[in-house]
């Protein structure tokens, strides 16, 4: 089982990975958001991302205007940055470019490892280990088709519902 809380396996993996990794130590991307225990989650650490995907990382955050300002101040100069809040989430979402690189920083009043992105990336994790290449790649298929990565595991896991909440329902699998 890789320990996702430490980037350093992306070294090892494939071009994109290695890519990512270099990109968030060059620029110590981690590093400035220490204070919040950030976590790289998403398709890439999986091995299922496509030509567009991001790089997203979750933090915890107790002070939404706190975590703003550290946003602005470490990468508001950094390609299209924004920083909105997600009232749906009660969360704080940042976007930006660096080296190629759409990184997305998303901050809750969630403990990291409880959120439901890194919930997720296990879930989905494990299911790839157990269900194989082929699976894999019917993933990947499906969000070329342009399926969000939660909705490709239930399509192919036959289902129902709201995918984010039902995959969650497999946490214990």
């Amino acid at each position: 089982m890789i320990n996702f809380l430490d980037i350093s396996y992306l070294q090892s993996g494939n071009e994109k990975q290695a890519k990512a990794y270099q990109v968030l130590t060059d620029h110590q991307i981690l590093e400035k958001l220490v204070a919040y225990k950030p976590i790289l989650v998403g398709t890439i650490p999986i091995n299922i991302d496509i030509e567009n995907s991001d790089l997203d990382i979750i933090c915890e955050i107790s002070d939404k205007d706190e975590f703003i300002a550290r946003l602005i101040a470490v990468f508001g100069s950094e390609k299209d940055f924004s920083v909105m809040e997600s009232p749906k989430f009660e969360a704080i979402k940042a976007n930006f470019i660096i080296d190629g690189f759409e990184i997305e920083i998303f901050g809750q009043n969630v403990p990291a490892t409880q959120q439901n992105a890194y919930r997720h990336m296990l879930i989905e994790y494990k299911l790839l280990l157990e269900k194989g290449e082929e699976f894999r790649q019917e993933i990947i298929s499906l969000k070329k088709q342009g399926y969000k990565t939660e909705p490709a595991f239930a399509k192919l896991l036959g289902i129902d519902g709201n995918a984010y909440e039902e995959l969650l329902k497999l946490a214990s699998y």
